[in-house]
């Protein structure tokens, strides 16, 4: 049963409930052992840090930030900050050192706890351009920290600042005064222009997302939940903070790639994911099917279309299976689908909460055919995380985004825009009011920016109508922004860039011929045409070079995987500019369709 109440004492309270029950999973940075950790442990550890917070001076609503990956000590800090109503503000693992700079000033932040090596000399190569930034608390204790860093300090010697709880006074008083309007979070997205921009999520959007969600969304105490996407992403902390109301063990895992043998070695029962997960999962089993034998693919593809019959033409639209397919289902799913699932560490699989952007019909269907229950939603950061779900064991629509949750009002704008207004729905970007008096209607709704309609109660997406890709990672990607950065190079003359609904970022380049020209007379490359400037291996590593040093600055998720050269200019002829020579890039992805695909091929 779903417990209640604020997140200042969540952990606590629950540790009155549960005692010595295991709800963490983990492993230490750079360590192959799973550990566990129990409800009274987890409890001590949030105390312990919420009076070395206030030892160091953090005040009420004051902003701190969090950069590091996935981590027993990030759940600690974030909780331990709740306690004294301080904000916490998290920075994805591998942003830049200009993303971090930016957020550290924008949101004056004083104290900033990192993960590894690699986010602790981020932050210590920002520290000086930063002016309010007093110490950096290193959560991994065999990072290198520099000789004459006196502003650092490792976890471990933080929390000896909260030994035998010296303030636990002060922070039940605080604990007291919490309430729902205090911020919780300010989470950082990606803006067109490049700038982020803070969503603010408070406490009281926290609770009424948990009522909402505890309706439809079947997590229990038995549940083992993996922790896949970074805590940055709202999707992965509402889920997880939702988790543990409901008592639910947390399976930590620190390293995206890894996520599949952690699967396998934890065996979880539930873990949100992004498309991306789901289609390498597709991709995975669909290469062992080709290069099994004749006997088995048939067999496999036998199961395959008596799995989809069952599971998507009957239980998917409401239909009792007969007692034929029933049967036959049931022999499949034990003897070939039980088999994929135990490959995936999923034999007790319970459901899947899948979103961050579209899902592909194909693989879809295959989840739901071999007995996984994908459960697809929809939501932003805007709305902390769920606008809507499929909900378990009742009927949903191959490629809905499911059925609204409760308390939450649905209208469709001009242009078919998606329209929310609710409890769950953030009062705004932090210090941006003029940009707060654009993103709601006059009644009060928020401007999802996205295009979709509602049918039968369920909601379906059409497109995103601003000008802000989404990765198939579930990563925003500001395309202006990534454009204005390489065009600065004199051998590129137009570019587009790829992004949304992908796996990773690529672009379209018309390079600067004149130039490029002359630089394959210079380095004796032969060519007749630009077709064959184009396909030279010597100029694209070069091209390579360039674009590799122009977004250093980058986040990995926003960098220029693959590009692809054309030997013509984009035209308004073709329709692939406007007058003003801004990019139509919906023609641009219809015209040329077959290039952007063969980027993406694996």
């Amino acid at each position: 049963m779903q417990t209640k109440c604020h997140l200042s004492v969540l952990i606590h309270q629950q540790a009155k409930k549960y005692g010595d029950r295991q709800v963490l999973v983990y492993r230490d940075f750079g360590s192959l052992t799973w550990k566990t950790l129990s409800w009274n442990s987890f409890s001590k550890a949030v105390s312990q840090v919420s009076n070395a917070m206030l030892n160091l001076g953090i005040g009420v609503q004051e902003n701190v930030g969090v950069f590091a990956q996935n981590c027993v000590q990030y759940l600690y800090t974030d909780f331990g900050a709740f306690g004294i109503r301080a904000v916490t503000v998290p920075f994805y693992a591998t942003s830049s050192e200009q993303q971090i700079q930016y957020i550290v000033s924008d949101a004056q932040i004083r104290f900033l706890f990192v993960g590894e090596q690699e986010q602790y000399d981020k932050a210590q190569r920002v520290l000086p351009l930063c002016p309010s930034l007093e110490r950096i608390i290193v959560f991994d204790r065999s990072v290198r920290v520099k000789q004459h860093d006196a502003n650092a300090i490792y976890f471990d010697d933080f929390l000896k600042l909260g030994d035998n709880n010296p303030r636990q006074t002060e922070v039940e008083n605080l604990y007291k005064q919490a309430n729902n309007d205090d911020l919780a979070n300010i989470l950082y997205t990606s803006g067109t222009t490049g700038d982020s921009k803070g969503v603010m999520l408070t406490h009281g959007q926290y609770a009424a997302a948990f009522e909402a969600n505890g309706k439809c969304v079947p997590v229990g105490e038995k549940d083992r939940v993996m922790m896949f996407l970074p805590l940055t992403h709202i999707f992965e902390r509402a889920w997880d903070f939702y988790s543990l109301t409901q008592g639910a063990t947390i399976i930590v895992n620190t390293y995206p790639k890894e996520v599949q043998q952690s699967m396998r070695e934890t065996h979880p029962t539930c873990m949100s994911a992004v498309p991306r997960f789901w289609e390498k999962v597709y991709i995975g089993v669909r290469e062992r099917i080709e290069s099994s034998s004749a006997i088995k693919r048939r067999l496999f593809k036998q199961a395959l279309a008596v799995g989809r019959k069952y599971n998507i033409e009957y239980l998917s639209r409401g239909k009792r299976p007969s007692l034929l397919l029933a049967t036959k289902y049931k022999m499949y799913d034990r003897t070939v689908f039980s088999l994929v699932r135990k490959q995936l560490g999923l034999e007790n699989a319970n459901f899947f909460p899948t979103a961050g952007s579209y899902v592909s019909t194909e693989v879809e269907e295959f989840v739901h055919s071999i007995g996984i229950g994908m459960m697809v939603g929809y939501g932003l950061t805007e709305s902390l995380a769920t606008v809507s779900n499929d909900h378990k064991g009742e009927p949903y629509t191959i490629g809905s985004v499911g059925r609204p949750i409760g308390g939450l009002q649905i209208k469709i704008g001009e242009n078919d825009e998606i329209l929310l207004k609710g409890p769950t729905i953030t009062k705004g970007y932090y210090k941006r009011d003029a940009l707060n008096k654009e993103a709601f209607t006059e009644d009060g709704f928020f401007r999802t920016g996205d295009a979709g309609y509602l049918k039968d109660g369920e909601l379906f997406l059409k497109e995103r109508i601003k000008e802000l890709y989404k990765t198939s990672n579930g990563k925003y990607i500001a395309p202006q922004m990534i454009e204005s950065k390489l065009l600065v190079d004199k051998y590129i003359d137009q570019i587009a860039v790829i992004a949304d609904q992908r796996k990773f970022v690529s672009a379209l380049i018309v390079p600067d011929f004149a130039l490029l020209e002359e630089y394959a007379r210079e380095n004796d490359i032969p060519f007749r045409k630009r077709e064959d400037l184009c396909q030279n291996p010597q100029i694209m590593a070069m091209l390579k070079e360039r674009i590799d040093t122009l977004q250093q600055q980058l986040a990995g998720y926003e960098q220029i995987k693959r590009f692809t050269l054309i030997p013509h200019n984009f035209t308004m002829e073709a329709g692939e500019l406007t007058n003003t020579l801004k990019i139509k890039r919906r023609v641009l992805n219809k015209n040329y369709a077959m290039e952007i695909e063969k980027m993406y091929e694996e």
